[in-house]
């Protein structure tokens, strides 16, 4: 069995979010309740739960640019996350960074893309060519 990362977050509703990250994001709904839901976010669990969702600030310096903190998010294959930046583009999404390539050339080159849920928490989806650039120096 591979490990996988768990993350549970509040959201102000939950049919918002059955929409955004089922319909819109592309992930396979779990299980439910009147008070959360649950999502295979790209291999991952994600536990919605109703509540008040945590306060977000842009500090996080990344180059130039100011990004949410704190925040989470997927890294996907290239190709798989060139589809979903059109996706969300053609949906109408308004992107805080993105979609873009960073560090092209560079070790580490990448695409990212930073947008929020309907509840307000804020994702970075990135993009590599291979995994094994992830965590290259």
């Amino acid at each position: 069995m591979t490990p996988i990362f768990h993350l549970a977050c509040h959201i102000t509703n939950i049919n918002e979010a059955k929409a955004f990250y089922g319909t819109l994001l592309g992930c396979e709904q779990g299980r439910e309740t009147e008070t959360w839901v649950d999502f295979n976010f790209f291999g991952h669990q994600l536990s919605l739960h109703l509540g008040e969702p945590f306060q977000v600030e842009n500090s996080g310096q990344v180059a130039e640019v100011k990004v949410p903190m704190p925040h989470f998010g997927a890294i996907l294959p290239m190709q798989q996350w060139q589809a979903l930046a059109d996706r969300l583009t053609k949906a109408g999404i308004s992107f805080e960074y993105g979609p873009t390539i960073r560090y092209q050339g560079e070790p580490g080159e990448q695409g990212t893309m930073f947008f929020r849920d309907p509840s307000g928490n804020p994702i970075e989806l990135k993009g590599f060519e291979s995994f094994e650039g992830v965590f290259e120096k």
